[in-house]
């Protein structure tokens, strides 16, 4: 408990919140690199995701190489990169890029494939285009799915990003690290305090970005039990009438 109270008390002393090395830099370094990896991804994985859920093409070769950039270890990868392309926040954040694309990706073609396909024969049936029928029904039917995805990657990254502090990119990581070489506890759980509080506060803006965005009654990716509202039949009775036919 002592240690908490440390943390926190590490965490308010003003020493600690101005300078190069200040909370607000790392927290804003940190923040700007998980920003700048989920639009590169999402750029690059939504158009795909949505093409391969529109026309059902290409959905295996899709997840085979999700799952195999999900397994990828990114510390390894951060190393690889940086031995390639030098010291800098250039190998992490190629890394981060293809640890948030699988989620992204994944977001947006299942999306596609939530939509009811009586829901697309019938645009189809009224004279919709097929740009229509993506830009009309499909996408606003697939966003929360998407919006999922796509927190889901930003969650990924921001804990993932305190690997950039290793190739000299600075981000909260810097903390953790530091405290870990030091022997010093106290300036390494300030570090993770703030990784965690930085995912719960993009968390909640997620959660209200889907509420704002998604459109009223739109409820593709949304668990309901439709059972409970089901009418059953009742059970068949024998009348008078069949009785006598026994």
């Amino acid at each position: 408990m002592n240690l908490f109270l440390d943390a926190f008390a590490w965490l308010a002393d003003p020493a600690h919140l101005s300078g190069a090395d200040g909370v607000p830099t790392r927290l804003g370094e940190h923040l700007w690199y998980t920003i700048v990896a989920v639009v590169i991804a999402s750029v690059l994985a939504v158009p795909a995701g949505y093409l391969i859920g529109h026309t059902g093409r290409g959905r295996t070769l899709a997840v085979a190489l999700t799952g195999g950039a999900r397994a990828l270890p990114t510390v390894g990868l951060v190393f690889l990169l940086a031995l390639l392309v030098g010291i800098g926040i250039t190998a992490p954040m190629i890394a981060f890029v293809v640890l948030a694309i699988p989620s992204v990706l994944a977001g947006a073609y299942s999306g596609f494939e939530a939509v009811d396909r009586k829901t697309i024969d019938a645009a189809r049936a009224v004279g919709m285009t097929e740009w229509q029928i993506v830009t009309k029904v499909e996408v606003p039917l697939g966003l929360p799915l998407l919006i999922g995805g796509i927190r889901s990657a930003t969650l990924q990254v921001v804990a993932t990003a305190t690997i950039a502090t290793v190739v000299g990119a600075g981000g909260l990581g810097t903390y953790i690290f530091r405290g870990l070489r030091s022997n010093d506890y106290t300036q390494m759980l300030a570090g993770s305090i703030l990784v965690i509080a930085l995912a719960v506060v993009l968390e909640v803006l997620f959660s209200i970005v889907q509420r704002l965005v998604v459109p009223a009654g739109v409820t593709a990716g949304r668990p309901s039990d439709t059972r409970s509202k089901a009418v059953r039949p009742g059970a068949v009775t024998a009348t008078p009438l069949t009785k006598g036919t026994q």
